[in-house]
């Protein structure tokens, strides 16, 4: 299983754009406290829509309380890693698989960064910016793990017009 794990979120959008996006692909959401809003605020509920009915989800007092309720493999996504966000195999679907995500303003802290220093990257970017935003991290991150195993169990068509929706004649 794929689980995208966020430290201490703080932007209510982002998590509501991750929330949404883990529905789409199947991925396990976990929250590790502090959360910089109420999870049934509205503003969350507007970016994840309707779709979060179907979000698997747990919350985690913190980071400790976390570790000692998951086990698997852990990657760390920082603007300090020094491999890019590719660099992973992340093949085996027997395996769980956890993406570590920080908060927006700060990221992961060094302290938990360090004991995992061969598993940290980054995505690459220009010297513009320090950072992408989080919501679209998550996803290229996530869609590179899917890529990298073939996309299990995700549609390959639009399901609620169809597979032939493009071609089908208009009446």
């Amino acid at each position: 299983m794929i689980n995208i794990v966020l430290y201490e979120p703080e932007i209510a959008g982002n998590t509501g754009n991750i929330m949404r996006t883990c529905v789409a692909t199947g991925a396990k959401l976990h929250l590790i406290e502090p959360l910089g809003f109420v999870l049934n605020d509205k503003e969350l509920k507007r970016s994840g829509v309707n779709y979060i009915d179907n979000l698997v989800y747990e919350r985690y007092y913190d980071f400790d309380d976390f570790l000692s309720k998951n086990d698997g493999e852990f990657y760390f996504f920082t603007r300090y890693g020094k491999k890019p966000h590719s660099s992973f195999d992340y093949h085996d679907t027997t395996k769980n698989i956890y993406l570590f995500f920080g908060k927006e303003s700060t990221g992961i802290p060094k302290e938990i960064l360090r004991k995992y220093l061969d598993r940290c990257s980054r995505i690459p970017t220009t010297d513009n910016v320090r950072s992408l935003n989080l919501a679209n991290c998550v996803a290229i991150v996530l869609y590179e793990v899917l890529r990298q195993q073939d996309f299990p169990n995700l549609l390959r068509y639009e399901p609620f017009k169809g597979e032939d929706w493009l071609i089908t004649e208009e009446k």
